[in-house]
Formats: structure tokens, sequence, C-alpha cells
């Protein structure tokens, strides 16, 4: 083959994959675009200072809604954060051969779950006993589904460690689990971050569990054992009301709930860039 003829077929391919990169970042760029044209003019002051309006009566916001989904999210990553981090390490540092492909099996079967089907299994274990919709019911239902992703991000993070760098701190006389908190988390926190933003992203927006769990709110949240707003709720029930008002606050707080999860994601990918050199 020519010289000529290698540099047209890299030119092309290279094309290819500009083109296939292209297509993976567009949909994000069309629902972002297609969310500011819809929800932009209703996104002022009022809408994150300031409560709902009464039903029918135009204006309000959703200051409420916001509040109550940071709780939510704070509280899934409470109950989730450290059993699925250090869960994932187990895996990866385990030497028995069938605990932890049960654990895998288990992780993967509970990622596939609809997530209605995790709010009724929240509902039964934590509504029926406490008599009540609350926080911590939403909390632990989005928890659930934080869980699995985390798991499987940490363990596969965890394993691209390099054995020389456990190698090398067991061979100072430190002992394995110092070595495994010191060198081998910290090394592979960049990635462990990025799974935990992807939980996040994912359970930020889900809506069938809290339904059966927080159940939502239309004033200031009360405490942790009552009902609590939240955006996915608020969008939805804007949404699928006759009111053209609440119809762009619904499409506000859907671009209200992408901002968020847009600039966790970013602080994380700055708080990790630049800090790290093990495994990315």
């Amino acid at each position: 083959m020519t010289p000529a003829a290698r540099r047209g077929i890299n030119i092309v391919m290279s094309g290819v994959a500009a083109l296939a990169a292209a297509l993976v970042v567009l949909p994000l760029l069309v629902i972002f675009g297609f969310l500011l044209w819809q929800g932009a003019s209703a996104v002022n002051v009022d809408f994150f200072l300031h409560l709902p309006k009464p039903v029918g009566e135009a204006g309000g916001g959703m200051a409420n809604a916001i509040v109550g989904t940071l709780i939510l999210v704070v509280l899934a990553a409470a109950l989730g954060l450290p059993l699925g981090i250090f869960g994932g390490l187990y895996l990866a540092e385990s030497r028995d051969r069938r605990l932890p492909w049960l654990a895998r099996f288990v992780a993967d079967v509970l990622n596939g779950v609809p997530s209605i089907v995790i709010g009724i299994f929240a509902y039964t274990v934590i509504v029926l006993p406490m008599k009540r919709f609350s926080a911590l019911a939403g909390g632990f239902a989005l928890a659930v589904i934080m869980l699995p992703i985390v798991v499987r991000t940490s363990e596969e993070m965890v394993r691209l460690v390099p054995s020389s760098m456990r190698e090398a701190a067991l061979a100072l006389g430190i002992p394995e689990w110092k070595v495994l908190l010191r060198v081998v988390l910290p090394t592979a926190r960049a990635g462990i971050i990025t799974g935990v933003m992807v939980a996040i992203a994912r359970v930020a927006g889900e809506t069938a569990p809290l339904l059966f769990t927080a159940f939502g709110n239309r004033f200031w949240h009360q405490g942790l054992d009552q009902p609590i707003a939240a955006l996915p709720l608020q969008i939805f029930a804007y949404a699928i009301a006759p009111y053209d008002d609440w119809h762009r606050q619904a499409w506000a707080g859907a671009l209200t709930l992408i901002g968020l999860v847009f600039v966790v994601s970013l602080a994380a990918r700055v708080v990790t860039s630049g800090r790290f050199t093990g495994v990315r």
C-alpha cells in the first residue's frame, strides 16, 4: 500500500471516529437545547426562592422541591456510598471464590431491577412499619438503586490499581487493611468518584420510587420522618396538570435538574483533575 493510500485511509477512519463521537454527544446537546427552549422562560428568582402557588394560580416556584431533591440525594449517598465503595473493594481484593461471585451476580441483577419495584420494596420495609411516607424512605429507595452501580464501578477501578503498589506498601510492613485504605482506595479515587457521579445522576431523576416513599409535599421540608418534595415528583405533577403555567414550570424544573447533575459532575471532574496520577 502506498503512503498516499495509507494517509487517505487514516483521514477517513479519523473522520468516522470523530463522527461517532459527535453522534454520542449529540443527544445530550439536543435534550439540553430543547429544555432551554421550553423552560428558560420560567426560570427566574421566584422559581428558586418561592413555594408553589395554590392549584390553578399562576406563579410560584419549586424551592421546596430543589431543597428536597438535595436532601434525598445526600441521604441516598450517606446510605449507599460507604457500603458500595467498601463492597467493591472487598470484591476486588477477596481471595474467596464463591461469595464474591454471588455478590457480583446479585449486584448485576439488582442493577436491572425496575425502579418502581425498588419503590414498592422500600414502601414495604420502611413506609408500612413507620405508617407514613418520609424522606428516609425515599433516601433508602434511592440508595438501593445507587448501590450496585457504585459496587461494580469501585470493583473495576480497584482492579486497575497496579499490584506493584500493593506489594511495595506490604514490603514496608504496612498492614493489609492500611494498604487498602491508604494506598489502593486513594489510587482508584478518580475512577470511583466518576462512578459515584454516575450513580447520583441516575437516582437524582428517579420518580417512581419516590411516589411510593417520599410522596411529595407542597411546603417546606418538616423532618426526615415526614413526606418531602422532590424535583422529579414536582415535574411529574406539573406536567400532567391542565395549566399552561405549570407546564412551563415543569420544563424549568427539568432544566434545573439536568443543570444540577451537570454541575455536580463538572465539580467532581475539576476536583480530581490534576491531583491524581494513578488510575483514570
